[in-house]
């Protein structure tokens, strides 16, 4: 296996570095201290001249107006996008718009791709994706109370969801709902159907506070309640009951894209902590840096992001090659999210006063990346996976 940069993969990462320093940087304490909707335009602005770098969308074909990149490809620009807040939503690279995009790429029919997928991929519109329910625990995805029954040729869905990231203000949601509630294997219970958030029915009841920030816009977690929202029969994505099927397809690659921005988000604090090590002193002539102590913290943080990126960047290339690789994927799903919470507690420890504060990213990281240890699957249950999968190596069946 060869990671090494490829002469296409550098140029194209230091065209994002260069134009997220010009670009996006000037704008990250105004979007931290006044949120998304204040700072929509001079984002939206900066996301025009993204699609000059021939890097917007770069997940997608690029007959579809995206770069075509490799899975690969992807997590390498993922990590520099991923120093900064807005660096993947600029480039049209952010949750959930990813995954509904590869969605609707590899699933939808002709007249979804049209209405849906097209604006999507040209940054015109956004969309959210509906799993999570606040009565189910989410660690099991097959199991939710959101039914969609079929009724005259139109889907009647009622149901209740939370933590459906950038609701406020998609223009339509992707829906997990029970349409087989008879089938035997819980797995084929649920599908997929395209509800767009205009109709009557679908409310969003309020963006969830997460570690006292509300958030608008993009930078939100909605909570939605399905109230006889009724949409067309040809609204399905795929076929009933091939839901869950279609959300393992949609995580792989997405747990490739959070940790590729994981790796981004420890790179920034690393560069943060060194910087304050180096240019804080203590008492006159001595340095914070010049402490063991936080000479460990560097050396520890060095190696762990260095170790974190190569995981992440052989499961890319395993997926690009052979297809889906679940232990791999658990696995950076797990390790990557405690190296990012573990650096980010360093940078800050290392900050001072100046770590609790807004005046720098990383106690926005700390707050909203910690949910990264739940997401996709909690540490626990992607460390179970592998366990298991190894046990069976050694005849045992469990």
């Amino acid at each position: 296996m060869d990671f090494a940069p490829s002469d296409r993969v550098t140029e194209m990462t230091a065209l994002a570095r260069a134009f997220i320093a010009q670009e996006v940087l000037p704008h990250e304490h105004f979007l931290i201290n006044r949120g998304f909707k204040a700072m929509v335009g001079q984002l939206d602005a900066a996301r025009e001249l993204a699609k000059q770098t021939g890097l917007f969308a770069p997940h997608m074909p690029e007959q579809l107006g995206g770069a075509g990149l490799t899975l690969l490809e992807q997590a390498q620009l993922s990590e520099v996008l991923g120093e900064t807040i807005a660096g993947h939503y600029v480039f049209n690279f952010q949750a959930p718009d990813v995954g509904n995009m590869e969605l609707l790429h590899g699933h939808g029919s002709e007249a979804h791709k049209a209405r849906w997928l097209t604006p999507l991929v040209a940054g015109e519109l956004r969309s959210t994706f509906l799993m999570t329910e606040p009565e189910f625990a989410g660690s099991n995805p097959v199991w939710m109370g959101t039914q969609a029954t079929l009724q005259d040729g139109q889907w009647c869905i009622r149901g209740h969801k939370w933590f459906a990231t950038a609701a406020d203000g998609a223009r339509f949601a992707v829906v997990m709902a029970v349409t087989e509630p008879d089938a035997a294997q819980a797995h084929q219970r649920a599908s997929m159907i395209l509800v767009p958030t205009d109709t009557p029915g679908f409310d969003l009841v309020r963006n969830v506070s997460v570690m006292g920030h509300e958030g608008s816009g993009w930078m939100s977690h909605g909570e939605v309640l399905l109230s006889d929202v009724r949409v067309p029969e040809d609204h399905l994505i795929g076929v009933r009951g091939g839901g869950f099927k279609l959300a393992q397809a949609r995580l792989g690659p997405g747990r490739i894209h959070h940790a590729s921005r994981w790796i981004g988000v420890c790179n920034r604090a690393l560069h943060l902590m060194c910087q304050r090590a180096a240019e804080r002193e203590l008492s006159p002539g001595q340095p914070l840096g010049s402490k063991q102590t936080v000479q460990t913290w560097i050396a520890e943080s060095r190696a762990e992001i260095e170790a974190a990126r190569l995981m992440v960047l052989q499961t890319a290339w395993k997926i690009d090659q052979h297809g889906q690789f679940r232990e791999d994927v658990s696995l950076i799903k797990f390790f990557v999210a405690g190296v990012m919470q573990r650096v980010l507690d360093r940078a800050i420890q290392v900050h001072g006063a100046l770590g609790m504060s807004d005046d720098t990213p990383l106690a926005f990281w700390y707050a909203h990346e910690r949910a990264s240890r739940i997401y996709d699957g909690p540490d626990e249950v992607h460390k179970t996976v592998v366990a298991r999968r190894m046990l069976r190596r050694y005849g045992m069946q469990a």
